[in-house]
């Protein structure tokens, strides 16, 4: 059979285009506030982005990536091991390990190279790495991509997680790895409940909190900082591309963990380092975090007041204690009516299908900005009810 053969198979992406319903991969020509305009010249409110704290227009962000530009130019051409490191990332990294409370930090040219070039670094042929069910495409893939033995638990089951770490030889190498906010649902790792078990047995934990940094915690620190867990957790990374307002990623951790990562982790090595602009980004985004905590308190009392109302229109928001709220519609016909009534109404928001949920349980996935003004998000609501009504969710 010709290689490509499954390629000219596929025809659904077509179907679904010439049916006006193909959600993804639509270009947006211009962002002003938190509104787009795609390429259609469509002007849409956004539900849809990850920008927690609305940073991706703030003046001093804009600038430091100016300023950055000016002084190291657009790209380092080579990788962190050979030409690739510049002094702004390693200040970054001592401001992260600071923030973190850590030894170290290190920084990686996106989110889903951070979790390969750790997973891959540590998990070796006699090790084992063991996964919450729900956890993010790039851990599965992490793990897969080492040489060590892959197990997965029941979502969120502290006795399920104990289950397979009694049958795992006691003398073998045990990494525990959870998302920190799951994204799709936008429910938390229940660390207070899964930790002590992984502790019981002599396994390491480390916790993916791209959605929960910036957002969770008194300081911002991510769920870890929410449940009062910094000491508990051996391993922490989050990702740049949300309430950093960048692209990128980091580890913070124990100095040797994180020195041995540095010199084994393929996708750092093997990759070209990440750019001036991103990391200046990066640093100033830190910078308003730790100094206007105002942000994360707008973000959440926005995200309580949306999920309210969302559940008094009569949606299903699921289990999210989180910015992220999922609205669950079913049947993949639903999902994508509502999704184009949705946009007709001027409403940018995801669809999520299989394989990011199970089957029959396709979801919009919304997430909100802490600079969404009032007026913006009783559209939103507006649209929503009109859209459910219309296609029956509600």
């Amino acid at each position: 059979m010709d290689l490509f053969e499954k390629c000219y198979q596929f025809t659904r992406s077509d179907e679904a285009i010439a049916a006006g319903l193909y959600p993804y991969f639509n270009p947006i020509k211009e962002v002003i506030g938190n509104k787009v305009i795609t390429k259609d010249g469509k002007e849409l409110i956004m539900v849809g982005s990850n920008n927690y704290l609305g940073l991706i227009n703030h003046p001093k962000v804009l600038t430091a990536m100016k300023e950055a530009i000016d002084k190291y130019g657009s790209s380092t051409c080579g990788s962190r091991f050979l030409n690739g490191t510049l002094t702004i990332h390693e200040e970054l990294e001592e401001e992260l390990a600071d923030f973190m409370e850590r030894e170290t930090a290190l920084v990686f040219s996106t989110g889903y190279q951070t979790n390969l070039g750790i997973i891959q670094a540590l998990i070796g042929r006699k090790d084992y790495v063991i996964l919450d069910s729900m956890d993010h495409a790039s851990l599965i893939d992490a793990s897969r991509l080492s040489f060590g033995k892959v197990v997965k638990f029941r979502h969120n089951d502290p006795e399920d997680l104990e289950r397979i770490l009694k049958t795992i030889p006691e003398g073998a190498g045990k990494l525990v790895v959870v998302d920190g906010v799951f994204s799709m649902e936008g429910d938390l790792a229940d660390l207070p409940k899964l930790v002590p078990v992984a502790k019981k047995y002599g396994a390491r934990f480390m916790v993916d909190d791209a959605h929960g940094m910036g957002v969770f915690g008194e300081g911002g620190r991510g769920v870890v900082e929410h449940f009062n867990m910094m000491k508990e957790i051996d391993i922490v990374m989050a990702t740049f591309s949300k309430s950093f307002a960048s692209l990128g990623g980091f580890v913070s951790g124990k100095r040797k963990v994180i020195d041995y990562i540095k010199h084994f982790g393929r996708s750092m090595i093997f990759s070209a380092s990440i750019t001036p602009a991103s990391v200046a980004a990066a640093k100033a985004s830190l910078e308003i975090i730790r100094k206007e905590p105002e942000r994360r308190h707008r973000l959440w009392e926005i995200s309580k007041n949306m999920k309210k109302s969302f559940e008094e229109m009569g949606y299903h928001t699921g289990k999210t204690q989180s910015p992220i709220i999922p609205l669950l519609v079913g049947k993949e016909e639903q999902l994508f009516m509502v999704w184009k009534l949705l946009r007709e109404e001027g409403i940018f928001a995801n669809p999520v299908l299989p394989p990011a949920v199970p089957r029959d349980k396709t979801l919009i996935r919304t997430s909100y900005t802490a600079t969404h003004s009032d007026d913006e998000l009783q559209k939103v609501l507006e649209a929503f009810y009109r859209s459910g009504k219309a296609v029956g969710i509600i």
